[in-house]
């Protein structure tokens, strides 16, 4: 049997049209020209274009036509709702002609769907109750009737469950309890600065904890708290990265990924602002330095060092040491920090060759074989080159330019600021255009204290499993940089550095200077022991230095010096004053303190540097109680706030500033040689931090002093 295809409508001789609101018949076709009468009996030729352009054209007495399917709009839906779509419309089709596909197309039609024995209504029936037997549920003809009256209005889209087509809620099921958990989290956070989404998720969890108790609502999925917090910030709202330009110098030039095979092999290490405000010692907020030291095969932070102000060589110089020696665990830490704790098999190995790692912190160990640092004058000076040579360390500087040769320390200081600077109080942002409104006001540590913080911090990084790291025989489990290092221990083996409070002192800068009988002096401060009474006047046993005494120091606490006796070992000498100004301070502050007692008679030498020392400690209890300038602040917050004990110095490169009184410098003995000039840069950078750490200290004998 044949059935008639239903066409859309045709424009043909004797159809009537609707053209401009009237009916018109088409009583002739020439071409593009077709003829039309009037009810009037009026004609009117009109182009087929300009007919079917009327908005009120349309064929009288013909079907509505059958929608254009929507694809695109079709495509969109899931694929089992689109299946299901498709044999709705066989299904449909088969009850209106009789053929599942369509008018005219091949096929022999079912008795109970042929048109010319049953009505619709009995076609509607036995489809229903077909599809009833095939499993589409419990069907019935008025279900029937809706869908292909659907198909009709709508076509193939008609006949989609709209169910799984419909916009869903910005918060979908999510317990209404967790979404204003996230509301109140995006409220508080707004006007401060802006970190990632994963960082509001302690926050959310403590406020639904103390709204509703601890477990009394589940905590969703991370994915689900994404979706919350994209869906419900307001515009602006969300953190977004930096501005990334490309440097005007950057050539397109490929890179290589750096990679390292055993701990050591390859360390990085560079320097870059904190973001997060500091309260320095003279009460100005500032943002300190960090420098860290990563060891690309482990991806361990081997050191990390905050400086208040700039980083100086002699800083760099100690943080080699710290890299090579265990870190000692504070006594206040979990248990799990502990190596002993986090690393059980490697340790018991280690601690039969090492000593120091009982109670040390669950955090790598490595010496270094070759850094690569960048061409700061901190990393090219005198002091951080001796200091690798002596520890025999390689040092290669990256090429001009090339900020790629250095991209895993780059990329660590990025996950410092993700997963540590953003939950501290004064976190500034990564740009002006994520800092908060309050930040100044939110500061409130000390350099110390985020030292301490960090210190800790770092400990929990090295237990984070890195994307970057995976095991030959598991690369599909990431591990973390404990775990890597344990594992690279059993092929490139554990090296222990015999590192002293002596060695610290060999990493400080030194000078050449003459024993007098008045001491030893450094721009108008004498140095002065008993221990110095058999050489005094004496040459020393270096000729090549003019009989000039080895002298080590501490750039940022000058109060004392370490000169090489004949015994070779470095003895220390403090100022004749020390006792007097109980706080430390640079050789910056004190040429400060001359420059302003160059006028009048200064016959008496002993007389006057008492009274630069007397000034000097008038000056610090000035800073301390608020009454100072501005540029006397400055001066304080430049030097290292405790002193830094023989076994452990601090900082770095002193200013080695000229005087005008040097005729009388050289009249003691003072060394007029350039030994030291190389130096000279670092004398206007701002200095430096506390003592935190470098892994000489007993943590129970600190323990005890708590």
């Amino acid at each position: 049997m044949t059935v008639k295809r239903n066409a859309r409508p045709v424009v043909k001789v004797g159809a009537y049209v609707r053209f401009r609101g009237v009916k018109w018949q088409v009583v002739a076709l020439s071409g593009q020209d077709i003829r039309l009468v009037g009810p009037d009996g009026g004609g009117e030729t009109v182009l087929a274009g300009y007919l079917f352009a009327d908005p009120g054209f349309a064929v009288i007495g013909a079907d509505a036509p059958q929608p254009v399917p929507q694809w695109g709009l079709f495509e969109t839906a899931p694929a089992a709702a689109r299946e299901r779509a498709l044999a709705w419309q066989r299904h449909v089709r088969e009850v209106e002609c009789g053929l599942p596909g369509g008018p005219g197309s091949e096929g022999v039609v079912r008795e109970q769907y042929d048109p010319g024995r049953h009505t619709l209504a009995e076609r509607e029936l036995a489809k229903a109750e077909e599809l009833t037997a095939l499993g589409f549920g419990r069907v019935s003809r008025t279900t029937v009737q809706r869908m292909r009256l659907d198909y009709r209005k709508q076509g193939l889209w008609g006949l989609l469950d709209h169910r799984t087509t419909r916009a869903s809620s910005p918060t979908g099921r999510t317990d209404e309890r967790v979404v204003a958990a996230v509301r109140e989290a995006l409220r508080r956070r707004r006007g401060r600065s802006k970190g990632t989404i994963n960082g509001l998720f302690p926050l959310i969890t403590q406020i639904l904890e103390k709204r509703h108790g601890p477990g009394i609502v589940p905590a969703p999925s991370q994915a689900t708290l994404y979706r919350l917090v994209t869906s419900l910030a307001r515009p602006g709202e969300l953190p977004s990265g930096p501005v990334r330009q490309i440097p005007a110098s950057f050539d397109g030039r490929a890179f290589t990924p750096a990679t390292a095979l055993r701990p050591g092999e390859q360390v990085q290490v560079d320097t870059t602002r904190l973001d997060v405000l500091a309260l320095f010692d003279d009460g100005t907020l500032a943002r300190p330095e960090l420098t860290i030291a990563i060891d690309v095969a482990t991806r361990a932070i081997l050191a990390a060092a905050l400086c208040p102000s700039a980083t100086k060589a002699v800083d760099a110089a100690l943080l080699l040491a710290e890299m090579a020696v265990p870190h000692p665990a504070h006594p206040a830490w979990p248990d799990i920090l502990r190596m002993d704790q986090a690393l059980a098999p490697p340790h018991r190995r280690l601690a039969t060759i090492d000593e120091r790692l009982a109670g040390a912190a669950a955090r790598p160990v490595v010496l270094p074989e070759t850094i690569v640092v960048d061409r700061g004058k901190v990393f090219v000076s005198r002091a951080f080159t001796a200091a690798c040579e002596s520890l025999g360390i390689s040092v290669q500087p990256a090429p001009p330019h090339a900020p790629t040769a250095k991209g895993i320390v780059e990329r660590a200081f990025g996950s410092i600021n993700a997963m540590w600077c953003q939950y501290l109080p004064g976190y500034t942002g990564s740009d002006v255009t994520r800092r908060g409104r309050d930040t100044e006001h939110e500061a409130c540590y000390s350099v110390a204290q985020l030292q301490d913080l960090l210190d800790e911090w770092l400990v929990h990084y090295h237990h984070r499993p890195h994307e970057g790291l995976r095991h030959p025989m598991m690369p599909g489990k990431a591990l973390s940089p404990n775990q890597m290092w344990a594992a690279l221990l059993a092929v490139a083996g554990y090296v222990p550095v015999p590192l002293t409070g002596g060695d610290y002192l060999e990493l400080l800068p030194l000078r050449w200077q003459a024993i007098t009988a008045s001491g030893i002096r450094i721009h108008h401060r004498t140095y002065d022991h008993d221990l110095l009474a058999p050489y005094r006047g004496q040459a020393s046993p270096h000729q090549s230095r003019n009989g000039k005494w080895e002298i080590h120091y501490n750039p940022h606490d000058v109060r004392q010096i370490w000169v090489r006796l004949p015994d070779g070992e470095l003895t220390e000498i403090p100022w004749i004053h020390r006792d007097h100004v109980h706080q430390p301070f640079n050789d910056h502050t004190w040429q400060h303190i001359r420059s302003l007692a160059l006028h009048g008679n200064h016959r008496d030498a002993e007389q006057h540097e008492a009274d630069l020392a007397d000034a000097l400690d008038q000056l610090m209890r000035r800073v301390h109680s608020g009454h100072a300038t501005r540029t006397e602040q400055g001066l304080i917050a430049r030097t290292a706030t405790v002193p830094v004990p023989a076994t452990r110095p601090s900082e770095h490169p002193t200013d080695a500033s000229t005087s005008r009184h040097a005729d009388d410098d050289a009249q003691h003995g003072e060394d007029d040689s350039i030994d030291d000039l190389d130096e000279l840069p670092d004398d206007d950078s701002l200095p430096t931090p506390q003592a935190s750490g470098f892994g000489l200290y007993d943590a129970h004998e600190e323990a005890a002093k708590w």
